[in-house]
């Protein structure tokens, strides 16, 4: 009997061990100077795998189970790094100094002006040419017992991409084992600068590559969003949601009403806070038909919802379908775009003897 009693304790204690979270790693490419990079991938031992590359600390997959259990991989990107190494829709990646649009690629701070490059049209998008997107992470893995994760770490030096100040930032990836994936943002400067970083993963609850997203049921708690110009830069105006098809604070399939928007959502959301501060839940999004579920929390004042307008079937994923119109989404918290230019938007200049300090994370789960 004790015997027995020895052997199944083994058992329980082999799974416990099997099932804990962990963090391996294997060579991902070669850069052109030499530069060896790096896949990641965590594992929570209860189902949910994320893999990041040191190279713009890039998610390349989230393998997510659905309500039976069967996992797919619910992330858009490519099969190797050199679909990264192009010119990229910035699938999955850590984006810097700047997220979002500043219009003019230019802004004025303590009375300098200082010119960026335009990547975007006569606009500066996410940072520049060359954004943290595209630079290598100093990447160190960590376990603990319930969560395991990586620190990326990056010095972007004065006047990278026009933008002033020695920037060194530390951002961590979390994985726990309540499926919960979360980023926690620090920065310092030496001088003042504008800083909104985010996380640029694309979503599809089907799976990568397996049709759109128009059928997924998206809820998105803010009463007003950032009006935004032809170019989409932001008018300075925030009008309410209600009644317009930028209403999602009752859930609403995408695809209902994105016809009624020219282009396509591609705008942000002011979070309904209510003088709340912290962690605030900021997004629902569903698939009813595979019943996966992520949930977005952040002590960010807005989402950019991106419904992936630009995507025309040019892109193959990494299981080798086609990426069309709307074949994934993002959800990008953070502060309002070209913020740096509208003095009565939330503050985004870091200046020396502050810290930058944000966080967000995505819930995973199913639902019946």
């Amino acid at each position: 009997m004790r015997t027995l009693f020895s052997f199944m304790a083994l058992v329980l204690m082999t799974t416990q061990i099997l099932a804990a979270p962990k963090v391996t790693q294997k060579p991902y490419g070669t850069l052109s100077d030499g530069t060896k990079i790096t896949e990641y991938t965590l594992d929570n031992g209860k189902g949910l795998v994320v893999s990041v590359l040191n190279y713009g600390g890039i998610i390349t997959q989230i393998l997510a189970p659905d309500r039976e259990g069967k996992a797919a991989d619910i992330a858009l990107g490519f099969k190797d790094l050199d679909g990264y190494l192009a010119n990229p829709p910035y699938f999955g990646a850590l984006i810097g100094r700047f997220g979002n649009r500043i219009g003019n690629a230019k802004f004025t701070l303590d009375g300098k002006t200082y010119e960026l490059p335009a990547n975007d049209g006569r606009n500066t998008l996410h940072g520049g040419a060359h954004g943290f997107n595209k630079k290598v992470w100093d990447v160190k893995p960590f376990t603990e017992k319930h969560a395991c994760g990586l620190t990326l770490t990056y010095t972007s030096p004065d006047g990278e991409e026009g933008f002033p100040g020695t920037l060194k930032v530390t951002v961590v990836y979390t994985l726990s084992e309540k499926n919960e994936l979360s980023f926690e943002y620090t920065a310092t400067t030496d001088k003042a600068t504008p800083v909104n970083l985010t996380q640029h993963s694309y979503f599809n609850l089907h799976g990568e590559g397996n049709g759109t997203i128009l059928d997924h049921r998206l809820t998105i708690y803010a009463d007003k969003y950032v009006a935004v110009d032809p170019f989409l830069i932001p008018t300075g105006e925030l009008p309410v949601v209600k009644g317009t098809p930028m209403d999602f604070l009752t859930p609403h399939i995408i695809g209902d009403r994105i016809d009624q928007v020219k282009g396509g959502y591609d705008h942000s959301w002011v979070l309904e806070r209510k003088n709340q501060t912290g962690m605030f839940h900021a997004v629902r999004l569903e698939d009813t038909t595979s019943g996966r579920r992520v949930d977005v929390f952040t002590t960010e004042p807005a989402v950019q919802f991106y419904s992936g307008n630009f995507l025309d079937g040019s892109i193959t994923g990494p299981g080798g379908k086609p990426y069309v119109k709307h074949g994934g989404l993002a959800l990008e918290t953070q502060h309002y775009p070209d913020s740096p230019n509208h003095p009565s938007f939330p503050n985004t200049i870091l200046r020396p003897g502050k810290k930058y300090h944000t966080t967000t994370m995505y819930e995973f789960s199913t639902f019946k």
